[in-house]
């Protein structure tokens, strides 16, 4: 019986850990297939294929690193996140940020493929690895808030 029951005890966790590593793979297979390098990318757009590029950076990071890539659109990712709307559905779509691992292109991407946007991928190391590579960066010009003026005008 103590035997039974210690196989149990050791079962449960190794099976658990099996399942964990499982899930975690899958999630990094997909995450590969909707992943582009800054070669990649820019080899697409020199190519002329029509890609929307779009800038889902923070207003902190903007301040950081006041440039665009050129073609790109910045849309601030609280509102992709929030408007599912505004992902584009017919086109090819990428996405960057210049967060540690991603975060903020991630956080895009898995909204977007939970809305079963599929033609989307975000550029692996953001905007860092797009100017380390030498690639063109233009001024960023637009006005932005480094608060969301509609969750001020909701408090005060």
């Amino acid at each position: 019986m103590y035997l039974a029951l210690g196989v149990i005890c050791l079962a449960i966790p190794s099976l658990a850990i099996f399942f964990w590593i499982r899930k975690r793979d899958r999630d990094s297979d997909e995450i590969e297939q909707h992943t582009i390098t800054a070669q990649e990318l820019h080899t697409l757009l020199a190519s002329g294929q029509k890609i929307v590029l779009l800038d889902v950076r923070q207003p902190l990071d903007l301040l950081a690193y006041p440039e665009i890539i050129p073609g790109a659109r910045r849309i601030p990712p609280e509102d992709l996140l929030a408007r599912p709307s505004l992902f584009p559905k017919d086109s090819e779509t990428v996405v960057y940020c210049t967060c540690p691992g991603d975060k903020t292109s991630r956080a895009v991407l898995h909204r977007a493929l939970a809305m079963q946007f599929c033609q989307i991928k975000f550029l692996r190391g953001g905007l860092a690895a797009w100017r380390a590579h030498g690639y063109s960066v233009e001024p960023y010009r637009e006005v932005f808030h480094l608060y969301d003026p509609r969750l001020a005008a909701r408090s005060g």
